[in-house]
């Protein structure tokens, strides 16, 4: 949904004297303060109507990560505008921050500010809808799934935070509540980046999608790049050209050897074992040239305990080990996740699944990567907990709404626990 800078009045935001806040258009997104019944001021966030109402119109806004689909939507400005105007409209100080450029970071905040400080977050972007095999942004209800792009990763979480936080504005709270609704996960997570560079705070709950269990820990990765230099000569002049594809072919195979053989027998009780993978390839100019340069980039999933120095050092030695030379160049990488199964915010997710869903959760750890990892490398206690459902990054996808709304409901009870 694009928002027109030029003819959209601009709305002042309420700031923070600890934020950086942004003033932003109104844009195309629904003004939630509205006289229509469409946003009761006074209506039960927590009941199934006031959220299934929220998650659909948080579907309804697409949000592709610009950087994944430049060519399918404006971003995430439309739908964080619309999450700002609704938390405002139910009492809640709500502002925005940018990341980057017309990328902004949705911040909202609850309580005294005496006492600890707990941070819900959840992303707001989502993948592509290209190839999806149902209307992308038109929400549909069958039974308790709610179906759409963004639907189970992660808006059904989004809409349970902002409700919780709707919910606590009403209570009177030793502490603060927090609330990070933040883009770019789905890319490289500027959002939460920034967001832990502005914030201080002694827990965080991230609601991706778990099925209502409690993860503590999940791998983390680093994306290397190696490249191997031949000598480009005529096709016809054997006698002069090296080929870099044929050198590089070589490491591919003692690659593939080093993640079967090696990294297989690294494992980890919860989360399995290590792993690596040759991602893309490209060399060589001309069928009749031999290739003078090949270009590989491989993903290696880690584990906890394992560092970005151990990766480089061993894909140099499996270079060595294939005899051949390569530079090897690691350009990205995210922690894995590790959460105390005995802090403060573990047990208080327990005890309130206890509360609201009659069970304590299973405990567990994902082989994927989420924000998580970025809150408790800067010293945030964090674990995942959320919603229930099936097709992320799929053709079909939806989440389970009564899910969603347990999810709420316990968010809202970790934070008076974790407050008390």
């Amino acid at each position: 949904m694009a928002l027109s800078l030029s003819r959209t009045p601009l709305l002042p935001i309420f700031l923070c004297s600890q934020t950086h806040a942004i003033v932003w258009p109104l844009g195309t997104a629904v003004n939630p303060r509205r006289d229509n019944g469409s946003h009761p001021m006074h209506a039960d966030v927590l009941s199934e109507g006031s959220l299934l109402q929220l998650l659909q119109e948080l579907i309804r806004i697409p949000s592709v990560n610009p950087t994944l689909a430049p060519d399918e939507s404006d971003g995430e400005a439309a739908l964080a505008e619309y999450a700002r105007e609704w938390l405002t409209s139910h009492g809640v100080n709500a502002w925005l921050e940018e990341a980057a450029p017309r990328r902004p970071n949705v911040v909202a905040e609850t309580g005294s500010g005496k006492g600890p400080t707990l941070v819900l977050c959840a992303h707001i972007d989502t993948v592509s809808a290209a190839g999806m095999s149902i209307p992308p942004f038109q929400p549909r209800l069958e039974g308790k799934r709610v179906y759409g792009r963004g639907s189970y990763d992660m808006k059904g979480g989004v809409a349970a935070v902002m409700a919780a936080l709707a919910a606590l504005n009403h209570e009177d709270l030793t502490g603060r509540v927090l609330v990070a609704l933040v883009v770019d996960e789905e890319h490289s997570s500027i959002g939460a980046d920034d967001f832990v560079a502005r914030h201080k705070a002694d827990a965080c709950i991230i609601t991706e999608p778990t099925e209502g269990r409690l993860i503590l820990t999940h791998k983390g990765f680093v994306w290397s790049e190696l490249i191997t230099h031949g000598v480009a000569a005529h096709g016809s002049r054997w006698d002069l050209g090296v080929s870099a594809i044929g050198k590089m072919g070589r490491i591919v195979a003692a690659l593939e050897r080093f993640d079967q053989e090696q990294l297989r027998e690294r494992t980890h009780p919860v989360l399995g074992p290590a792993s690596l993978h040759c991602a893309t390839i490209a060399g060589g100019v001309g069928l009749s040239t031999y290739a003078p340069e090949c270009r590989l980039q491989v993903e290696r999933r880690i584990l906890p305990g394992e560092t970005l120095e151990q990766v480089r050092e061993e894909l140099e030695e499996v270079v060595r080990e294939a005899g051949e030379e390569a530079t090897v160049t690691s350009f990205f990488h995210r922690t894995p996740l590790v959460c105390d199964p005995e802090s403060s915010i573990a047990r208080c997710v327990r005890e309130a699944a206890h509360t609201v869903t009659g069970s304590p959760p299973e405990e567990t750890g994902v082989a994927y990567w989420t924000d998580a990892a970025i809150f408790d490398a800067a010293g945030i206690p964090t674990l995942n907990y959320g919603p229930g459902g099936a097709g992320a990054h799929g053709a079909v996808e939806w989440v389970d709404l009564d899910s969603v709304i347990s999810c709420a409901h316990l968010l809202a009870e970790v934070a008076r626990r974790f407050l008390a």
